[in-house]
């Protein structure tokens, strides 16, 4: 009589799961080292100065914030989560662990912003509208904070031996320097020849 029973499902070989587990080593040391080197050279640019770390605000989740927020009423944005306070917090460790410290700390008027610089260097940081999200407002004004975001990169990478620390939005670093960026995570920058931004590093803070 012919068993009604599954067939037993083929069992992987001691070989092929060690070798699984030696990729997954693998490519976890791989992001290890990745990691340590745009750290390290995050740290020897802000060391060497002239340079802007730009932040993306930490978590706040969602995407927009919701219709007829105010600036002045925190309620009424979308915020930083738990999650993000402490991320932002890591960002201020890793810079006293290192006796970094920032020229300036600059933050879009948004309070997630605020927050993150807040949570990140222990008090209020200086609010600079130009970078303020974009959505909402005149595309003119988004072209003029643009220009002054680029003059004063300009005026900060002629300064040697310091360097600012500004939070702001993805948008506005997309537009900025042309590139995405995570939740808590810093471009180091650099004005070029032409004005515009130049990415020199990226800074993820676990």
């Amino acid at each position: 009589m012919r068993s009604s029973l599954p067939a037993p499902e083929p069992r992987a070989s001691r070989r092929a799961l060690l070798g699984a587990a030696a990729a997954g080593a693998a490519l976890a040391a791989v992001h290890v080292r990745t990691w340590a080197a745009q750290d390290a050279a995050a740290e020897a640019l802000l060391r060497q100065g002239g340079v802007v770390a730009a932040f993306r605000h930490s978590l706040a989740p969602g995407t927009f914030d919701p219709p007829g927020f105010r600036l002045d009423d925190c309620r009424t944005q979308r915020n930083l989560s738990e999650e993000g306070r402490a991320q932002a917090r890591s960002v201020g460790r890793w810079f006293r662990q290192r006796q970094l410290r920032p020229d300036k700390v600059l933050s879009s008027p948004w309070c997630r912003c605020v927050d993150s610089a807040t949570q990140a260097f222990g008090s209020p940081p200086e609010v600079w509208a130009a970078l303020g999200s974009p959505h909402g407002r005149p595309e003119t004004a988004g072209a003029q904070h643009l220009r002054e975001l680029r003059a004063a990169l300009s005026a900060a990478s002629a300064r040697s031996g310091s360097f600012e620390v500004w939070f702001t939005h993805m948008f506005v670093l997309s537009e900025l320097a042309g590139v995405n960026t995570g939740s808590g995570e810093a471009l180091i920058l650099r004005a070029g020849p032409d004005g515009r931004a130049e990415v020199l590093a990226r800074l993820v803070i676990p």
